[in-house]
């Protein structure tokens, strides 16, 4: 419940003041007025401590926020809770940043704005799917069977993104870990190694001269390499947002041996089951694949349905507009054919989606079972590339004596 204070007339013309706990600032106005009062000034009074006001700025919606409004909405609407209460209490119940746009749509919907438009100024946090989907259930009256159905499409498409996450963050702490040694080695340790071999006269190896260039250069030019480094990265980003770019980035990793054939999994897992999830809802087939071109997260693939799309409203069928592309695997054309042929495209993509799904986990066990002893022998090569050039000097120095 919300509080908010007041200052009313009463019938006597009386100026009463004080605090009213209610849903919403109609909910307190109704409130008041069933008490014989007339409102002169209403305001809610802000709960939030001061060191969160100083934070809210810095806080976004992340997809894990979406779904849990998402599920909480839909389960709330389908108890027959009216829309303007569900989304009050979801405003108590989300985040800061959640709240803030909570807030902002339910003052839409209460000005007798509709739930779609509402939700079309934040298309950052909704997406083109979660938008079509809320209008088709909002004009066909059918909006809690909607968002129940989205609810369980957005649960597990975090599931499997967060499996997909989860394979990749061994390789990535170990990476992260041998960066790191290496820039340690080459700062502080090479060089006082270094003073010694200058100090004894040693005769140094190539690969120790190799390392102590390296050495020599990241802390004397260190700024330099910095620099470099930035600017290579900002120079990959900046590329890869351009057209030519993200086509040739999108064209090699679906080439790549292991990750290539992963990457073409999740991105049929997601197109399969978000197309599946439009279709049912009463979106046009034309209409539902612009919109899953729009969401493939590959250029190749958007181009795929965009064009397949044009060709589905010719007249020609989706199973032979999908089949002419080599990136869509037979399985696809083969059982949406079936679909189209049996009145049933949705639930045949569902299980397309479902299958493509359970390839993707084992290929992503396969893939984690992979880097395991592929990181270890990284690692080896580099320790042992490390040693060899770091002790052979001074093994050298010895014998001498």
């Amino acid at each position: 419940m919300k509080k908010f204070n007041f200052i009313a007339s009463s019938k006597e013309g009386k100026k009463n003041k004080g605090i009213v706990e209610a849903v919403n600032q109609t909910h307190a106005i109704n409130i008041l007025r069933a008490k014989g009062f007339f409102i002169v000034e209403l305001k809610e009074i802000e709960v939030l401590p001061a060191w969160l006001k100083w934070t809210k700025g810095f806080q976004r919606v992340k997809q894990k926020d979406v779904v849990h409004f998402t599920r909480q909405l839909a389960t709330m609407i389908n108890a027959g809770l009216p829309l303007t209460d569900a989304l009050s209490i979801l405003k108590y119940q989300s985040n800061i940043a959640l709240a803030k746009v909570v807030d902002e749509v339910l003052r839409d919907v209460e000005g007798g704005g509709s739930f779609f438009k509402a939700l079309s100024k934040f298309k950052r946090i909704f997406s083109s799917v979660y938008l079509a989907l809320v209008k088709s259930g909002e004009t066909a009256g059918v909006l809690e069977k909607v968002l129940l159905r989205l609810s369980k499409t957005l649960e597990k498409q975090l599931e499997f993104r967060a499996k997909t996450k989860n394979a990749l963050i061994y390789p990535a702490i170990v990476t992260v870990a041998m960066v790191i040694v290496a820039v340690i080695m080459m700062v502080f340790v090479i060089p006082q190694l270094t003073d010694l071999y200058d100090e004894f006269g040693a005769d140094l190896p190539g690969m120790t001269k190799v390392l102590i260039s390296i050495s020599n250069f990241m802390v004397k030019f260190w700024y330099l390499a910095l620099f470099l480094l930035i600017a290579a990265v900002f120079s990959y980003w900046r590329w890869s947002q351009t057209k030519a770019g993200r086509q040739i980035i999108d064209t090699y990793v679906l080439r790549l041996p292991i990750i290539g054939k992963l990457k073409t999994m999740v991105i049929l897992t997601e197109m399969t089951r978000t197309l599946s999830l439009l279709v049912q809802s009463g979106i046009s087939i034309i209409e539902a694949l612009e919109i899953v071109a729009g969401t493939a997260g590959n250029v190749l693939f958007a181009k795929s349905i965009k064009t397949a799309a044009k060709e589905v409203e010719k007249g020609l069928p989706l199973a032979a507009a999908i089949g002419k592309y080599e990136h869509f695997p037979p399985l696809v054309s083969q059982m949406i054919a079936v679909g189209e042929e049996t009145g049933k495209v949705d639930e045949v993509l569902m299980n397309v989606s479902r299958y493509f799904e359970s390839e993707s986990e084992q290929a992503i066990k396969g893939l984690t079972t992979a880097i395991e002893p592929l990181m270890m022998i990284m690692l080896g090569i580099g320790v042992g590339f490390l040693v060899i050039a770091i002790v052979l000097p001074i093994y050298n120095l010895t014998s001498q004596f």
